[in-house]
């Protein structure tokens, strides 16, 4: 564990996180309980019985993504992670504009939830006790809330987490253990992953919400300065992330199915959305296990707000220290080790759109939840695809000597498979959003016009700033550096000055299974 010497500012606790806290911090933010019971009936509804292969497909290619992703942590040590994969890969312009959209797909995916905690958790009084709350003071309550989890020290947060994600993981293994005991509704079928029932028209709808479910899952390499033996830590928790959220995700939906049976299951999702799983529970395990699902709900939005503002507060720290975000951002908290003036703006920016929202009449599910997040998820997406495309590039022009199956192979398959995933969820953005053509038409149309406002942010940095920009997602110094990383980068060996006479660097060991 570092510590600072009177004559430096502190930094972030270092050698911290294990394989385990990571991987709690990114499941977390996926949100699995409320991925399951407020998403999946909606799946169902439109895709049928073969829903659960459609998560299933997700998570391979967000696997197949990880190969590369996780190739580059090994090479690229900046704190930047997306912004610095894509500006090593393809240049600072597109990083900078990365970085961009990076602050607002996070913050989007972010801010939105907080709609979502005000309405479940006005709901889940209701429905236990008959209690009608207002949503906003619940909204501005869990501000409060997660700014004070982001402020304490890194391994409070993952203890915090992995305490809420046992929570809500554990009631759905509950759900399916009931359902499986008893055998369903008319025993137990594989009719689900039948090639008749998985290639339907509705199956484009499915992997639309099935990416979208697995969204932070990419975010472990944005801990790696926290992370013990990162170059190990880093690839064990993606992989981890995205196995666990892909097979959870489609054997719970399976049970489900087989607790109404595959005749019934959908007339069920279709006839109550929002019940569906609390009947299923009920019928299999009892009242009081539906009672606690309630009240997992609640906790599983407040693990995945606590996940995405821990990342953010990250990615604003990285950007302070670069010098395209206001130095005091960067500062880090003396004793907790936190990034605790990035995270006070961002909930004060949290307040302000909730506010903003709530002042102008705003429904908080439909509305602040669903407007506010899309552009996010869309955003988040759109730099993974980048991401793909910088791995690719950059091993192209660095010398290095990982395999072509890690380095083209992988991810030059997952560009394709993310390209067609960002298509199909914009395509298909309305059934996230109900929302009218011109709302949709905007919300969608907000990603590239980050980006192009981050490409003009590039073009004015480079003239007004060229020392800001000549620094821009640059590596640090080897000395002193990690020893886990098995060849780090200087700044003075970017892709841009490497040229075909370096060294080449000594072989990395393998670190995913």
């Amino acid at each position: 564990m570092s510590s600072s010497t009177p004559d430096e500012p502190p930094g972030l606790r270092t050698g911290t996180l294990t394989t385990a806290d990571i991987s709690f911090f990114v499941v977390s933010a996926a949100a699995p309980l409320t991925v399951m019971a407020g998403v999946a009936p909606i799946a169902l509804v439109l895709g049928g019985i073969g829903a659960p292969a459609g998560y299933l497909l997700a998570g391979l290619t967000l696997a197949v993504f990880a190969v590369g992703f996780t190739t580059m942590s090994r090479h690229v040590r900046s704190a930047g992670a997306f912004y610095a994969y894509i500006a090593q890969g393809l240049g600072k312009p597109l990083g900078i504009a990365a970085a961009l959209v990076a602050m607002v797909g996070y913050n989007g995916m972010e801010i939105g939830v907080y709609g979502l905690l005000g309405s479940a958790t006005a709901d889940t009084a209701h429905a236990l006790w008959g209690v009608d709350l207002p949503w906003l003071p619940i909204a501005l309550a869990g501000l409060l809330l997660i700014w004070y989890g982001g402020y304490r020290s890194i391994d409070f947060g993952a203890k915090v987490l992995g305490v809420l994600l046992v929570a809500e993981t554990g009631i759905l293994v509950l759900l399916a253990a009931g359902v499986l005991i008893k055998g369903g509704a008319h025993g137990i079928s594989l009719g689900s992953f039948a090639p008749g029932n998985v290639l339907v028209p509705g199956t484009a709808a499915v992997l639309a919400f099935a990416f979208s479910a697995f969204t932070g899952f990419e975010s472990t390499v944005i801990y790696r300065r926290e992370a013990r033996d990162p170059a190990r830590t880093i690839p064990r928790a993606t992989y981890i992330a995205v196995g666990f959220l892909g097979l959870f995700y489609a054997f719970v939906v399976w049970t489900v199915i087989q607790a109404f049976g595959d005749d019934k299951v959908v007339e069920a999702a279709a006839g109550d959305t929002g019940g569906l799983f609390f009947a299923a529970i009920t019928s299999y395990v009892g009242g009081w296990a539906a009672d606690l699902m309630h009240v997992f709900i609640v906790t599983s939005i407040i693990a995945s707000l606590l996940a995405f503002h821990n990342a953010i507060n990250r990615y604003a720290l990285a950007l302070a220290e670069e010098g395209v975000l206001p130095a005091a951002l960067g500062r880090v908290h003396p004793r907790h080790r936190s990034p605790h003036l990035a995270g006070a703006a961002q909930t004060v920016l949290g307040a302000a759109i909730v506010l903003g929202f709530a002042a102008a009449g705003a429904d908080p599910y439909t509305q602040l939840l669903l407007w506010v997040n899309t552009p996010g998820m869309l955003g988040l997406m759109a730099l993974m695809l980048l991401a793909a495309l910088a791995v690719v590039r950059y091993f192209r022009r660095v010398p290095h000597r990982e395999g072509a199956l890690r380095t083209l192979v992988a991810p030059a398959t997952a560009a394709v498979l993310l390209a067609v995933a960002l298509w199909l969820v914009a395509s298909k953005v309305a059934l996230f959003t109900g929302a009218s053509p011109t709302v949709n038409t905007v919300l969608v149309a907000v990603v590239p016009a980050v980006l192009v406002l981050g490409l003009l942010l590039a073009h004015r940095l480079r003239r007004t700033r060229p020392e800001v920009y000549a620094r821009f997602a640059a590596e640090p110094d080897t000395e002193g550096a990690d020893p886990s990383c098995p060849h780090p980068t200087s700044s003075s060996s970017t892709p841009e000055s490497a040229t075909p006479s370096s060294p080449a660097p000594p072989p990395s060991p393998s670190t995913a299974g």
